[in-house]
């Protein structure tokens, strides 16, 4: 049935959960647009046709332009989808994606998402005064400015504003500042521990 393709793609979105990058479905793409590409090359020739007197036709054309309106909207709702989870990872995330989220992107997207992080680091750097301002830091309003973590994995010397030096092993606890800690605690190095 025509259109098909297209809506799977939807589909397919709709049902990953909780903002989850599901893989670029590159051939499935591919098909949906050569489906619109028979659809319009069959409308152009019935038209020629229905211009020179077979009304019969124009249903037909109706209906495959119809189609051809659906599968474009399907198609743009897929990528715009897929951007909108793309640019919600920037935020989750930081300006370093996981290989296994990037491995789900196409070249073009990754593209996209180094030009977002550019263009949102320019934007920070722009406001704040001297050192600029990290929006992607206290995403939700903390309950105090220290927290406790645990280290998940051997990352090194930390250094704090402060200048003093904390040294994160794996396993080893710690009592730090949450704006430092937040952007660790993202890529997995540091865990918050709740009391």
């Amino acid at each position: 049935m025509a259109g098909e393709r297209a809506a799977g793609l939807v589909r397919e979105l709709h049902r990953a959960a909780g903002g989850h990058l599901p893989p670029f479905r590159v051939e499935e793409l591919r098909q949906a647009l050569e489906e619109m590409r028979a659809l319009y090359e069959q409308n152009q020739a019935d038209v020629s046709e229905a211009k020179a007197g077979r009304t019969d036709l124009i249903f037909l054309i109706r209906f495959r332009h119809c189609c051809l309106l659906r599968n474009q909207r399907c198609i743009l709702a897929y990528l715009y989808d897929r951007l909108l989870r793309i640019r919600a990872l920037r935020w989750e995330y930081g300006s370093v994606l996981p290989n296994t989220i990037q491995f789900h992107m196409s070249a073009e997207e990754v593209e996209w998402f180094s030009r977002y992080k550019k263009s949102l680091a320019t934007y920070m750097r722009s406001v704040g005064g001297e050192e600029g301002l990290d929006l992607t830091q206290d995403i939700k309003p903390p309950k105090s400015l220290y927290i406790e973590v645990r280290c998940l994995k051997d990352y090194g010397e930390f250094e704090i504003d402060d200048g003093t030096t904390v040294l994160l092993k794996k396993n080893s606890q710690h009592f730090l500042p949450r704006w430092k800690c937040e952007q660790l605690i993202r890529q997995g190095v540091l865990e918050h521990i709740l009391s």
